[in-house]
């Protein structure tokens, strides 16, 4: 019997619109019937959505995106994984450390490019656990640096330069093998972002499957 799923989402923890609760009400009016709560570099709203999702007669699934470094960024989600995986919780606090080090940095070089803004005002705007880009261009639109959100990373956000902004990511096979250790599921998110020629992004998926790599996200939205 096939069951409308979606396995890649945000909540207010990282950068979505929604909190966990609500996510999960908003995607049960939709008709989905299976959903992961999938935030950055975070697993702090799961267990609110998996209550939420019992509440709905959901069903929820623990996940996460974990930021990744090999050629380029990547993102590798986890599905499915155990409620107390203290390996994930602790790259995720890595992680997480790394980008409260970096968001200053961040504001630095949106200075450098004639955008002013104010750190604590992304702070207010990520709310949640993570501060991520998106937090940045709502901020810059709402103060007309920007027309819109896509012009903020076209402009700003997305640019080779903006990715010379250090800040650590855990090897994908790291994240893989600790994914895999609180029992869950390895997938590549959106390959295509890559950005690679059709023979580099093959090599890359056979390395990442030799490495453990349990799927390919095949369907998304951009």
């Amino acid at each position: 019997m096939t069951q409308l799923a979606d396995l890649h989402t945000h909540s207010t923890a990282s950068d979505g619109q929604y909190p966990p609760t609500e996510l999960v009400k908003q995607a049960k009016e939709a008709g989905v019937e299976v959903l992961a709560l999938t935030d950055h570099d975070t697993i702090n709203g799961l267990e609110e959505a998996v209550a939420a999702g019992q509440a709905q007669n959901l069903t929820v699934l623990r996940g996460v995106e974990l930021g990744a470094s090999e050629d380029r960024h990547m993102h590798i989600l986890g599905l499915g994984f155990q409620a107390e995986c203290p390996q994930l919780a602790q790259l995720c606090r890595t992680l997480k450390a790394s980008r409260d080090e970096r968001k200053y940095r961040i504001v630095d070089f949106l200075a450098q490019k004639g955008v002013h803004i104010d750190l604590a005002e992304v702070e207010a705007q990520a709310g949640g656990d993570v501060i991520a880009r998106p937090h940045f261009a709502q901020v810059m639109l709402r103060h007309g640096y920007v027309s819109s959100i896509r012009e903020a990373f076209d402009r700003y956000l997305d640019t080779d330069e903006y990715q010379k902004i250090e800040r650590f990511k855990a090897g994908a096979a790291e994240c893989i093998d600790v994914i895999h250790q609180g029992g869950g599921k390895a997938v590549l998110a959106h390959p295509y972002q890559l950005g690679f020629s059709d023979g580099k992004l093959e090599e890359t998926i056979r390395w990442l499957k030799d490495s453990g790599l349990d799927g390919l996200e095949c369907y998304y939205p951009r």
